[in-house]
C-alpha cells in the first residue's frame, strides 16, 4: 500500500489539529492547512516530518489552487481529504448583514466546495489502486435548528447535503464521502461562542 496521505483544513488548532494528531498516531503523514500561519507552524513543529504545514485561506479560490499546486510538490497521491475549517458568527437574524452571512459561508461552505472539487482528480486517481475518502466536519446545528444560527446553522446544513451529493457522484469515481456533524465541543470556536452557562446546560443534558 502507498503511504497513507491526509489533507486537512483548519488543522491549527480543536477538530483539526486533533484529528491530525490521531492519523499521525496511526502510521499517516498529514498535510496541515490553516490561513493562520504563526500558530499553524507552531503545532506543525510537534510532529516533525510527519507533516507538511501550508497556509492557505480555503475561502478563496486562487489561494485553493495554490494549495493543491503546493500539496502535489510534495504528494502524488492522497487517501484522505478532511475538511474542517470553520468560522463561527453567531447573532439574531435581524443583526445578521450580507457581509456577516457571506462571510461565514464563504469558509464553512465555499472552502468545502473549492477544496473537494480541487482534490478530486488526485483521489480519485489515488482510488483507482487504492482508496480515497473525503470527510467534512459539518455540525449538530446543521440537523436541527436553534436560536442565533442563522449562517452558522444554514452552512453546516449545506454541508451535510453537499456531503450527499459528493457520495452520490464523486462515489463513481471511487471515492467515498462522509459527514460528522458534533455537538458541543471544547475549542476555542466554541468557547468563543457559548457561554460558561450555555456550556453546563448541554454537559447536563
Amino acid at each position: 500500500m502507498k503511504d497513507k496521505i491526509a489533507l486537512v483544513t483548519g488543522a491549527a488548532r480543536g477538530i483539526g489539529l486533533a484529528t491530525t494528531n490521531t492519523l499521525i498516531a496511526q502510521g499517516w503523514r498529514v498535510a496541515m492547512v490553516d490561513r493562520d500561519g504563526d500558530v499553524l507552524m507552531q503545532e506543525a513543529e510537534q510532529f516533525a516530518d510527519a507533516v507538511v504545514p501550508m497556509v492557505f485561506d480555503v475561502s478563496m479560490p486562487e489561494q485553493v489552487s495554490d494549495m493543491v499546486t503546493t500539496f502535489q510538490t510534495r504528494f502524488d497521491h492522497c487517501h484522505a481529504l478532511i475538511n474542517n475549517a470553520g468560522v463561527a458568527d453567531f447573532g439574531p437574524i435581524t443583526d445578521t448583514t450580507f457581509e456577516r452571512w457571506r462571510r461565514v459561508m464563504a469558509t464553512n461552505l465555499d472552502g468545502v466546495f473549492l477544496v473537494s472539487q480541487a482534490m478530486t482528480p488526485i483521489l480519485a486517481a489515488t482510488a483507482k489502486d487504492s482508496y480515497a475518502s473525503i470527510v467534512n466536519i459539518a455540525s449538530i446545528s446543521g440537523l436541527r435548528a436553534s436560536t442565533l444560527r442563522v449562517a452558522y446553522g444554514t452552512s453546516k446544513a449545506a454541508v451535510i447535503q453537499l456531503t450527499l451529493q459528493q457520495a452520490a457522484e464523486l462515489g463513481e469515481l471511487g471515492i467515498r464521502a462522509n459527514c460528522v456533524a458534533p455537538g458541543p465541543v471544547d475549542t476555542k470556536l466554541a468557547l468563543a461562542v457559548h457561554t460558561q452557562e450555555i456550556r453546563e446546560a448541554y454537559h447536563d443534558a
